[in-house]
């Protein structure tokens, strides 16, 4: 029998859709409620607990007391700051690692995964509890991008890179060869909520989102779905280029049939080392 699995849901429905595609493989799995992040509904019918984000000695000693054996940790988090997160007593001691590793997302996470796996968890990437996620390689519908739009891709390649290994963001934008915007903690939708507002006159831009070099990817691979598609086609880009085996690919034949009817590119690429 597989080992009994915690979600720890952040915001967004990819927490309920991981825990009922586990379920239907025939996992036991418990919610793990951010308080005030994670959409109520996702634990309807389930069992779970709530804390808050700042609750780490409270959160691993419910995993404990639900016998849970592996945590997946699924969903954006919008991070408040230190002041407002009311950090336990465990979270606290945390600290001084985290100050040494950096303040990156990335680097809380790493933290974060140490601490759950010194308590005998296993963390889990979402790809390990449903592999279809992760993006194939190669164009993904009708529409592929021209030789402009290839030179754009390319650039993001190299900046989102860059980006990356700052641990500062996942994706970029990029018209004719202009860099129009870069992902920070604000996240992608609002990347590209505030490019819509900055398109070039001409041919539309390009998303290029990528793993970062150093990443936990157990945590906090890019994710990509209809949502991003419809904020994608607002802001007048003309298609989407996402890291092949390193991103959630969300509803994977719904998001290609909204990038097939909103006229953009879906593109799997391998950026390289």
């Amino acid at each position: 029998m597989a080992p009994r699995l915690a979600i720890v849901a952040g915001s967004g429905p990819m927490p309920r859709r991981l825990a009922d595609s586990a379920r239907a493989a025939g996992r036991d799995v418990f919610i793990l409620n951010l308080d005030g992040v994670t959409d109520p509904a996702t634990a309807d019918g389930l069992p779970s607990a709530t804390v808050g984000i700042g609750q780490l000695g409270r959160a691993i000693e419910i995993l404990h007391r639900e016998n849970i054996a592996e945590i997946c940790m699924i969903g954006p988090v919008k991070r408040p700051s230190l002041s407002a997160i009311g950090l336990d007593k465990r979270a606290i001691a945390l600290l001084p690692r985290l100050i040494r590793q950096g303040r990156g997302d990335d680097a809380l996470l790493r933290v974060v995964v140490g601490e759950l796996e010194g308590e005998g968890f296993r963390v889990v990437g979402a790809h390990e509890v449903e592999a279809s996620l992760l993006a194939p390689a190669g164009r993904l519908g009708r529409h592929a991008p021209d030789a402009e739009a290839e030179q754009d891709v390319a650039l993001g390649v190299r900046v989102a890179r860059a980006l990356g290994a700052l641990d500062v963001g996942q994706a970029v934008v990029v018209q004719q060869g202009q860099v129009i915007g870069v992902e920070a903690v604000e996240g992608t939708d609002r990347l590209l909520e505030r490019c819509g507002a900055l398109r070039l006159a001409g041919r539309g831009g390009v998303l290029v989102k990528l793993k970062k070099p150093q990443q936990e990817r157990r945590a906090d691979l890019p994710t990509v779905g209809t949502d991003t598609v419809a904020r994608a086609a607002a802001a007048g880009l003309v298609g989407i280029a996402i890291e092949t085996g390193q991103t959630l690919l969300v509803d994977r034949e719904a998001t290609i049939a909204a990038c097939d009817a909103e006229g953009l590119f879906l593109l799997g690429i391998d950026p390289g080392p």
